[in-house]
């Protein structure tokens, strides 16, 4: 198999409501961490449960707006994407770092039910 692989498919939870940035040229960016969780018991008999958290990044235009509008905290998500390290400069001179997962395919997992605040014609046919 010739070069390498970057590909990232997490099933998770919103840890908070998504962010939206918009730019000048009319694109926007959404933000949110997502938790996911792995469970299990130890030879004590102890339920362990590890929670990793994920910085999520959509920048694709229609799943940024409907991630905004219809993703909430504790909403249960698909994604598929890639993981981007970025670096930079902050305002006292000091390198900074920050890895995200760059979506590029979203599949919500939460039941309809759950997304009290809009009707039926707002949601986006699966």
């Amino acid at each position: 198999m010739a070069g390498s692989i970057n590909k990232v498919i997490l099933i998770g939870n919103l840890g908070k409501d998504p962010e939206i940035q918009y730019f000048d040229n009319g694109g926007s960016v959404v933000r949110f961490p997502l938790a996911t969780s792995e469970t299990y018991t130890n030879r004590n008999n102890e339920r362990i449960t590890n929670t990793e958290w994920h910085n999520i990044r959509i920048g694709i235009k229609g799943l940024a707006d409907v991630a905004h509008k219809y993703l909430k905290k504790g909403h249960k998500v698909y994604l598929e994407g890639q993981i981007q390290t970025r670096k930079w400069q902050d305002s006292a001179g000091i390198e900074r770092y920050k890895t995200e997962i760059v979506v590029s395919e979203m599949t919500m997992l939460s039941p309809r039910a759950e997304v009290v605040n809009y009707s039926d014609n707002d949601l986006p046919q699966t």
